[in-house]
């Protein structure tokens, strides 16, 4: 009961503070409600490749350690530092089936090689191909700076919302005030599937082995936000 008491004398508390004060609780406010939005497009500047080295492919006639070598030779010739941008994924055999069905041991090792754009990536491909290595996949693109431009893609949508709201309060005469409640948001689950537009990719590459490498063009990695503000309307 006493408990009960408490609440009631805090309640009568507010509500006369409100009395008072002559304020008005944001619900009981005159506002316009917007929802900004925002879309920005962002060339990647990270791309991803497994590369898988098959001593079968060679019919056996070359060595993981020789077909790794030859590998990183090429690579280290189109400016890929194999330190920062390759390390080892699987190193597999069929050790086991060997001993079941007397076949030779064959080795196979896959690497994954991150490039930055696409002119390497164009390289990377028709280098490697004159050294017949060619189990070559693309497997995912990003950006470096993503959470920036996470951020400043949140930053447009809510600026967005604003201007419009100043707007449409102009064509009434009135003004749009200081917000009095911000939504949570909403941004798109941005797709890092490779999407390239004028290029074939497959599990063996087939590249017309021309001087220069074909040019390379990615789609770009979408980035939108949605977020509803309601301001004061003056």
């Amino acid at each position: 009961m006493k408990k009960l008491i408490l609440i009631g004398f805090a309640t009568f508390l507010a509500l006369s503070s409100f009395a008072q004060n002559g304020t008005k609780n944001f619900i009981d406010q005159n506002y316009i409600e917007l929802t900004g939005t925002s879309e920005i497009e962002i060339v990647p500047d990270e791309i991803y490749l497994n590369i898988n080295l098959r001593e079968k492919d060679t019919k056996n006639k070359e060595s993981i350690s020789q077909l790794e070598n030859k590998m990183f030779k090429a690579l280290k010739k189109i400016g890929i530092d194999l330190e920062k941008q390759v390390k080892v994924l699987d190193f597999t055999s069929n050790f086991q089936s060997y001993w079941l069905k007397k076949k030779d041991v064959m080795k196979s090792k896959s690497f994954q090689v991150l490039v930055h754009d696409t002119k390497t990536l164009s390289n990377l491909f028709s280098t490697l191909e004159k050294v017949d290595i060619s189990n070559i996949n693309i497997v995912k693109v990003d950006h470096s700076k993503m959470e920036e431009f996470k951020k400043e893609v949140k930053i447009k949508a809510i600026k967005n919302a604003k201007e419009n709201a100043e707007i449409l309060a102009e064509a009434i005469g009135q003004e749009a005030g200081r917000a009095i409640y911000i939504g949570q948001g909403y941004s798109n689950n941005y797709d890092t599937r490779p999407r390239a537009k004028n290029m074939m990719i497959r599990g063996t590459v087939s590249m017309a082995m021309e001087e220069e490498a074909p040019d390379l063009e990615f789609q770009k990695i979408k980035l939108e936000h949605k977020i509803m503000v309601r301001f004061e309307l003056k």
